[in-house]
C-alpha cells in the first residue's frame, strides 16, 4: 500500500521507509504560523493545534490526491502551556534552547490519515523530555553542528543526531519525538488490507 507524505520532513520519510511503507512525498506546505496564532487565540491545548496541523496538512493534499490516503503530521513543543514553534533564526533557535535549558517539557506528535479531502483517522502521542543544564557556550556549541536547512525544518533538536545528547531523561516513543508514531500507523493501516 503505498500512500502521499504531506511532509517534506526527511526523517518522518525514513521512518516510513524503514518500517515498509512505500510513500510518495508531497509537501503540503501551509502557513503554520497563522493558524497556530488563530488556535492559540481561540485558547486551543497544544494536543488540539498538533491534530489539527496534522489534519489541515492531509485534508489539502488528500483534496489533490482523489481515491489515495495522505498521511499528516506535525509536533510541537508544549513548555509549562507555552507552545514553542520552529526557529525561524539562529537567534530563535538560541532563544528557544535557554528555555528549555534544565526543563522538563512535552513534545506532542499527532497524526492524521485523509482519504478525499477528510480524515479517516487520527492520532496523537506525548513524551516527556528533561533537557540538561547547559551554559550558554555548550549550547552555542550544538547549535553550531546544526545545518541551517535541519534547524529550520526540524526544530532545536533532532534527537536522532546530536539532539540527544541534551536531554537527562527522554521517556516516550522515539519515532514520536522524531515526528512519527509509526507503530499506531501500521497498526491503522494494517486493518484496512
Amino acid at each position: 500500500m503505498k500512500i502521499i507524505l504531506a511532509s517534506k520532513s526527511g526523517v518522518r520519510k525514513k521512518i516510513l521507509i524503514e518500517n515498509k511503507i512505500s510513500c510518495e512525498v508531497i509537501p503540503s506546505n501551509i502557513d503554520e504560523d497563522m493558524f497556530k496564532e488563530s488556535l492559540l487565540n481561540e485558547g486551543a491545548s497544544p494536543e488540539l493545534i498538533s491534530k489539527n496541523l496534522a489534519e489541515l496538512k492531509a485534508n489539502k493534499i488528500s483534496k489533490q490526491n482523489q481515491d489515495r490516503l495522505v498521511l499528516g503530521a506535525d509536533s510541537v513543543i508544549d513548555l509549562n502551556k507555552e507552545l514553542l514553534s520552529k526557529p525561524k533564526s539562529r537567534q530563535e533557535a538560541l532563544e528557544i534552547l535557554q528555555k528549555l535549558n534544565g526543563q522538563k517539557h512535552q513534545l506532542i506528535s499527532s497524526v492524521c490519515i485523509s482519504k478525499n479531502g477528510s480524515m479517516i483517522w487520527h492520532y496523537t502521542d506525548a513524551s516527556t523530555l528533561t533537557m540538561k543544564q547547559l551554559n550558554l557556550d555548550e549550547i552555542k556549541a550544538y547549535l553550531s553542528k546544526i545545518k541551517d536547512k535541519e534547524l529550520y525544518a526540524y526544530g532545536v533538536y533532532q534527537i536522532e543526531a546530536d539532539g540527544r545528547s541534551l536531554f537527562s531523561k527522554i521517556e516516550g516513543d522515539e519515532n514520536s519525538i522524531m515526528g512519527l508514531p509509526v507503530v499506531k500507523i501500521k497498526e491503522y493501516l494494517y486493518k484496512l488490507k
